[in-house]
């Protein structure tokens, strides 16, 4: 299996490439990387050097590996945090050219726009996920605050978020699987303690459940959606590959809790990767 993941990229921690291209490995694909930024480390945690890759130079990286014959191998594409909305339409153009020699690719969108009531990318980039990533791709992996936003509406219950992954699926691209998973979400339905996914497809939508752990961890949303693309190229089962994604976000959350740290521990807990310990249920509602 070959994947174009064009996202972030720290020299320290894992967020973006540096959570996803080791995980994707780790399970036997092979990654072309492209970086959209290339910081020291996650502006969260403090103050870091680096910069944003223009758009331009992201292009001549697409075109080189176009020409080269690599994305003629791609079976897939994962994005996420774009810098700027300029480098959505690169990835709109990397999509492209890998449907022209795949028709059978899927693009894994990871509309990164901002958490907890709060925006934080440049203006601009909303606009262009809701305008021209959503129609485009065939799957969407947004958190709760990204899905109200796209949609248009609140999520405070499970029906309202359903009607809002609903409303997205409708506008995806036809042609594709359309599926569309919904990470952090808190419902009114969701038990004390808990933390719940929702994944929308056609066999309909299911809401997957884990505990809850007491810290905030940059990444796993990157983590989440490069596992659940491979995993739905690998299984051709999206419910499976929910399941099996999101068992292997549990267990290294888990491993990062116990360890005190702040950055996930991706290397050490490797093995949930291939061999999950928690049991991640979808079920239907």
């Amino acid at each position: 299996m070959n994947i174009l993941s064009i996202q972030s990229w720290v020299a320290s921690g894992h967020v973006g490439n540096a959570a996803s291209v080791f995980p994707l490995q780790r399970l036997g694909a092979e990654v072309m990387a492209v970086n959209t930024v290339q910081f020291s480390n996650h502006p969260g945690h403090g103050a870091h050097t680096g910069r944003m890759s223009p758009p331009e130079e992201i292009a001549d990286l697409v075109a080189g590996l176009d020409a080269h014959g690599a994305l003629s191998r791609c079976d897939g594409v994962v994005s996420g945090y774009i810098g700027e909305a300029g480098v959505g339409h690169v990835i709109l153009d990397a999509v492209a050219r890998v449907r022209a020699h795949n028709e059978r690719a899927l693009w894994c969108c990871d509309p990164v726009i901002g958490d907890d009531g709060r925006v934080y990318v440049r203006p601009g980039v909303a606009a262009f996920f809701d305008a021209m990533a959503v129609p485009a791709a065939d799957i969407l992996t947004p958190n709760q605050f990204e899905l109200d936003l796209l949609a248009g509406a609140p999520s405070h219950t499970l029906a309202q978020a359903r009607a809002a992954a609903v409303s997205l699926r409708d506008r995806m691209r036809a042609a594709g699987p359309r599926l569309v998973l919904v990470s952090s979400m808190h419902c009114r339905e969701t038990p004390p303690g808990m933390l719940d996914m929702m994944l929308l497809c056609e066999a309909g939508p299911f809401v997957l459940r884990t505990r809850q752990l007491p810290a905030h961890f940059s990444g796993a949303g990157d983590l989440l959606a490069a596992l659940f693309l491979f995993h739905v190229l690998d299984l051709g089962d999206a419910v499976r590959a929910a399941e099996r994604a999101a068992a292997s976000v549990a267990g290294i959350l888990r491993r990062t809790l116990h360890c005190g740290g702040t950055e996930l521990e991706i290397i050490a807990a490797q093995q949930e990767i291939v061999a999950p310990t928690e049991e991640v249920e979808a079920v239907l509602f």
